[in-house]
């Protein structure tokens, strides 16, 4: 799986951690091995220009996914299509004032931005309540999942 990280915004985040979720929450929805995955870090004035642009929305959001060859998951057994998955971008100051709001610590909040940004890369949406409580229990177990791992992956390095 190629998982890239940009941070254009000079955030300090521990990047490695990001792409340990990422990578977990992709073979986890049985992602094809080969697929493609950019995850970017951005300011405010960018995120706001990308809400703006492609949602037609004020301000600065947190998290905002491009799809690009709009894969589906996979299921046991059968990968999905081989391809690009796209873009999730991520603001870390909005995601550091969620954190604080929520009370759990900054990285919590871009892991769980992270593999919420995937999920509607993979075609997942939260439009509607059905869609919602799905899209988020997925979510919340995909998260779950990694973080009681995360020693055994070898992620986080605090």
């Amino acid at each position: 799986m190629s998982i890239d990280v940009l941070n254009e915004c000079g955030y300090a985040v521990d990047e490695f951690e990001l792409v340990a979720c990422a990578r977990h929450v992709l073979e986890r929805m049985h992602v094809h091995p080969e697929a493609e995955l950019c995850i970017t870090l951005t300011d405010e004035a960018a995120m706001e220009n990308l809400h703006v642009q492609w949602m037609d929305l004020p301000g600065p959001t947190d998290v905002m996914s491009f799809p690009m060859d709009e894969l589906r998951p996979g299921r046991d057994g059968q990968l999905s299509s081989q391809g690009v998955l796209g873009d999730v971008v991520l603001c870390p100051s909005v995601a550091e004032r969620q954190a604080l709001e929520a009370g759990h610590a900054p990285i919590e909040e871009l892991l769980l931005l992270t593999t919420h940004g995937i999920l509607h890369l993979l075609g997942f949406d939260h439009a509607e309540p059905a869609e919602k409580e799905e899209m988020f229990e997925l979510q919340r177990q995909l998260l779950l999942t990694y973080l009681a791992g995360r020693g055994r992956q070898g992620g986080s390095r605090s």
